[in-house]
């Protein structure tokens, strides 16, 4: 009897434990059917950025850069009172350097010569260092020729070409481009830099409701990739954020409609984003597509400003569960009061996460501001704030100028530490890699407790063997 009584209370605290364990778990990370429920629970993301980058998430790879923007911005066309355009108007010094040059005085006169040079399955920083002038090209990087540098000069080096969505792409098949291949510049590989690049896409802006004129200036697909004092010249779809982690600084963004848009997860750092004249009719800044809700993409705008000429939305919902966050931004009296649109579907306002912080400027007033959108507290911001959010310790440098004055080393490349030799082969991209992903969390249809805490777990073991020696 005693014995009986004794095995039933064992089995009592067996069953305890676990359960208040998993019970924890599920109130940290949240549950399956769980999707919204403000306020968002912020612990799995603040523990995936400790488990990722520095262990209390500040400025990295984040050193002032020698800016040409905002007060030297010289943009073609631009008006003369604002420098800015209107609708009528590895980078460390590497192994190898490829000039272009469209004098002739280069290796390349034109910039996709000089790209199909660099040898498939690249395994080091080639520089191509573009002199000035306007390169009437479209550019193409494919995925096994990583590790490339466009390095041009401030405000002279201008690639663009001007193709629309519709534009056919093959004749025979009757085939379109489609907004994905509209760009002028389109890179899949990885670790792709640019500095003091000006990428345009100079098709006309076209008017509200065209059907395929969609233009992209620049197209990047592939992970780990920054941008320094570069301009994105466009009108509708400008610059294709479209997936990997990407760190733009000291750049330039203008457009019309979703002149932000794709599903990267980037930060964008002293960025201007300008908005042109729409015909009078209301765009947007941003279109972020995150989808489903295991993905990690989001679009942060750090220390920022939104001006123009148009009245805009900061951001349009594309994706089910799109992220957008606005931190310290300056928002001029082009920002729709609304700020924020549901893209006509309704449920996407219970999933979508449109968030500021401490923003200041006219369009910054929050009293008319959508209600499901929400301005966070400082805890709740930090996430976004700094480089941690795409990782960036683990490759963006620590100071812009290193990228020129020297020799690439695994802080760039993305050598493995102990192998500061050994480049890894690029691959495809993952939007929650999984070498990156904190041993407690899996990308499922929630967050899943895999990892017992360690005191429950020497609790279990005790109850169980006290249970097995009583039988």
């Amino acid at each position: 009897m005693e014995r009986s009584i004794l095995f039933i209370f064992y089995v009592s605290c067996l069953m305890f434990a676990i359960g208040s364990s998993l019970l924890q778990s599920a109130n940290a990370f949240g549950t399956v059917a769980e999707e919204w429920c403000p306020p968002i629970n912020f612990g799995p993301w603040l523990e995936y950025i400790r488990q990722t980058s520095d262990p209390d998430p500040t400025i990295y790879g984040m050193a002032p850069t020698e800016s040409y923007l905002p007060t030297e911005l010289k943009l073609p066309n631009a008006d003369p009172q604002t420098g800015l355009r209107t609708m009528e108007g590895n980078l460390f010094i590497s192994k190898r350097k490829i000039v272009v040059d469209k004098s002739g005085k280069g290796d390349f006169r034109t910039i996709q010569a000089a790209v199909n040079a660099v040898a498939h399955e690249n395994r080091e920083r080639v520089t191509i260092r573009i002199r000035p002038g306007v390169y009437k090209e479209r550019v193409r990087i494919p995925k096994d020729k990583p590790y490339i540098t466009f390095q041009g000069y401030p405000n002279l080096t201008i690639i663009t070409f001007d193709s629309i969505a519709s534009d056919v792409k093959s004749p025979k098949d009757n085939t379109t481009l489609s907004t994905f291949g509209s760009a002028t510049v389109g890179v899949d590989a990885m670790y792709f830099f640019a500095i003091n690049i000006i990428f345009q896409n100079s098709a006309s802006i076209p008017p509200p409701g065209s059907v395929g004129k969609q233009a992209v200036a620049l197209r990047i697909s592939g992970d780990m990739a920054a941008f320094y004092n570069c301009q994105f010249l466009g009108g509708q779809d400008t610059l294709y954020d479209h997936h990997g982690r990407h760190y733009f600084e000291n750049c330039y963004v203008e457009g019309t409609i979703d002149f932000v848009f794709g599903n990267g997860r980037s930060l964008y750092k002293n960025c201007i984003l300008n908005a042109l004249d729409n015909y009078g009719a209301p765009g947007s800044v941003t279109a972020q597509k995150r989808n489903p809700n295991t993905l990690d993409t989001g679009f942060s705008f750090v220390d920022s400003s939104v001006t123009g000429t148009g009245q805009v939305y900061l951001g349009r919902a594309w994706g089910n569960y799109s992220r957008v966050v606005f931190a310290r931004t300056y928002m001029g009296d082009v920002v729709i009061p609304v700020g924020w649109d549901d893209w006509g579907i309704k449920d996407r306002e219970r999933t979508a996460f449109y968030a500021e912080f401490n923003c200041t400027g006219p369009g910054a007033q929050t009293s008319g501001r959508a209600p499901w959108s929400r301005i966070i507290s400082a805890k709740e911001a930090k996430p976004f704030l700094s480089s941690a959010f795409i990782n960036g310790r683990q490759w963006l440098p620590r100071d812009y100028h290193d990228l020129i004055n020297s020799p690439c080393s695994s802080a760039i490349c993305g050598a493995p530490a102990k192998a500061s030799t050994a480049i890894p082969p690029p691959g495809d991209f993952v939007p929650a890699p999984r070498d990156l992903i904190p041993p407690e969390i899996k990308p499922s249809t929630g967050f899943v407790l895999r990892k017992i805490q360690w005191r429950k777990l020497v609790m279990i073991i005790f109850v169980t063997g006290s249970l097995l020696f009583c039988i």
